[in-house]
């Protein structure tokens, strides 16, 4: 612990009065035989942060309503905007803990913060681990009270941690993903739906326009399953979501196609698979092959369930986009969606195998 508070000291250039409020800033409930823990200094560290990041944005913006200096605020002081500051600076390592499923989630979740492309305001692939933002809230706490509840003084310290800050025209042009979704369809005079369903563990929301499918995503939070498909929608619909919002709208053009029916350049299709056999791999090599020839990742979507909740029976669908449209197969008939899925996915490499690209 006393490694782990001359390392945040150093990070924030701050050097405690009373080191005891930084140890316990940084000492998770799980961790036993401790008779205190981050959750009271991340209560107080909320609402340091709350009344710090607004001042600033009353103060740096004289002229904006309070509807958008909300807007701003909330942006900021997110759970996913505090949890990115926690892996940017690795304030996680230094937490006193013992939960293997807690290390896990936030393994998972750094992980996928490395592998983003462009900086997320509304939230990533998946939902980010709250016990991240409360680190960031607690040291936070533990820094107002330990400097006499001076708000000042706690946002001179935490203002470079906490950059980049979203700054008013940024916001203007990152709007909500769902919110940008459903706008621009409306713009153009179509109708858009958002479905969700469940199945097991995973939240699965697939989005419709005109009733025309165009993507789906999945999670185990449906908000973020939700936001997931908006993203996918916006890119497979408009342009990358994260462009400038100055460009025309470009209408889904692409439509269902039996595999046999589009004119694929004459290739050598190499998949190592036996298409005669069921296979959970077929999943899988599916997906090997949409990266080999960069098209879309593919998507499975429950199209029919049948029979009494005992005995529930499963069609999907997989749909691939490519340049010439939209591949579509249906799979057979099975008791469990995991085996569906791959029924579909079997069909599509069976079609692919037996179109021209043979």
């Amino acid at each position: 612990m006393a490694t782990s508070v001359r390392a945040v000291e150093e990070l924030l250039k701050y050097r405690f009065k009373n080191t005891k409020l930084l140890e316990e800033a940084l000492t998770h409930s799980s961790c036993p035989n401790s008779a205190t823990n981050c959750q009271r200094l991340a209560f107080v560290g909320d609402a340091a942060l709350g009344l710090a990041i607004s001042s600033y944005f009353f103060v740096t913006y004289p002229d904006v309503d309070c509807g958008k200096l909300t807007d701003l605020r909330a942006a900021n002081v997110s759970t996913e905007k505090l949890a990115r500051v926690a892996v940017r600076h690795g304030l996680y390592k230094y937490l006193r803990r013992d939960s293997a499923i807690l290390d896990e989630k936030v393994k998972e979740f750094v992980m996928t913060v490395q592998q983003e492309e462009e900086l997320e305001f509304y939230g990533g692939m998946i939902k980010a681990p709250k016990v991240l933002a409360d680190i960031v809230e607690s040291v936070m706490g533990a820094v107002y009270l330990d400097c006499g509840f001076d708000v000042n003084a706690v946002w001179v310290i935490f203002r470079g941690l906490l950059d980049p800050i979203i700054m008013l025209n940024m916001l203007e042009e990152q709007p909500q993903p769902v919110t940008m979704l459903f706008g621009l369809c409306k713009k153009d005079g179509k109708q858009v739906d958002v479905e969700h369903r469940k199945e097991g563990d995973k939240n699965i929301a697939s989005v419709y326009l005109d009733g025309q499918f165009i993507a789906s995503a999945s999670s185990e939070h449906k908000e973020n399953a939700k936001l997931q498909v908006a993203k996918a929608a916006l890119k497979e619909l408009f342009y990358n979501p994260y462009d400038k919002m100055d460009i025309e709208f470009v209408p889904f053009q692409r439509e269902k196609r039996d595999v046999g029916s589009i004119p694929f350049q004459k290739k050598k299709m190499d998949v190592e698979f036996d298409p005669t056999k069921e296979s959970e791999g077929a999943k899988q090599k599916l997906n090997e092959l949409c990266q080999r020839e960069k098209w879309s990742k593919p998507t499975y979507r429950v199209e029919k369930e049948m029979g009494p909740a005992h005995a529930r029976r499963f069609v999907c669908s997989v749909q691939i986009a490519i340049a010439e449209g939209m591949l579509f197969v249906m799979g057979d008939e099975k008791s469990r969606v995991k085996d569906a899925e791959n029924s579909a996915a079997l069909a599509m490499i069976r079609s692919l195998q037996e179109s021209k690209f043979s």
